[in-house]
């Protein structure tokens, strides 16, 4: 079973503990969240792959024509990609919860791919994404447990947007958790927190 699709950083989760899955950024790589993930909940495994999308040199996980307006066709497919990528690192940890969590572009592969395998991620965070389409419900996700964090005043992801996205999750019985500031596209220290307190949590 194959599980190098990707290049990326990896580390084996000790015995009983979760596996984290990190996605960067556009224009990040797989080193950007490695060392958080290890810190939001140590001895966690840890699979943190880059997006094998180009975009003038910044790495992506998947295509877009402009900002905020994405090559669907092409994101569905890498979803797929990815949803597989997932499900062969799981097979190789039985026992291990799965975990994941990604900014940005991260967070929108992330949630494409919880949107249609909603049995790959037992906990999922989500920073500041952008999902301009309208999902197509999924009952599948109910118990999971999703945070969403966002910007009120991010020009990349509009807030109008993120509250749908939290509605959606809600909708499909996710236990949903939020760490909204007044900012922008920018993390800050909350999320991270609250990222922390969603991993760690009995």
């Amino acid at each position: 079973m194959r599980t190098d699709t990707y290049t990326a950083l990896t580390k084996p989760p000790q015995e009983g503990t979760p596996l984290i899955f990190a996605f960067h950024g556009t224009g990040g790589d797989e080193t950007q969240f490695f060392e958080l993930a290890g810190q939001l909940l140590p001895g966690a495994g840890i699979v943190s792959p880059r997006g094998d999308v180009s975009e003038m040199g910044a790495a992506r996980f998947f295509r877009r024509t402009s900002e905020g307006v994405y090559d669907m066709e092409d994101l569905a497919r890498r979803t797929e990609a990815m949803a597989r990528y997932v499900a062969e690192h799981k097979a190789r940890n039985l026992g291990s919860p799965v975990y994941g969590f990604g900014y940005s572009n991260g967070a929108n592969i992330l949630a494409s791919v919880t949107m249609g395998h909603p049995d790959l991620f037992d906990r999922v965070g989500l920073l500041h994404p952008l999902i301009p389409w309208k999902p197509t419900p999924n009952p599948g996700l109910a118990g999971t447990r999703v945070l969403i964090a966002a910007g009120r005043r991010d020009p990349i992801c509009p807030w109008p947007l993120t509250e749908g996205l939290i509605d959606w999750y809600a909708k499909q019985g996710a236990e949903v958790a939020t760490e909204i500031h007044d900012g922008g596209h920018d993390l800050r220290q909350p999320e991270l927190l609250a990222l922390k307190v969603l991993f760690s949590a009995v």
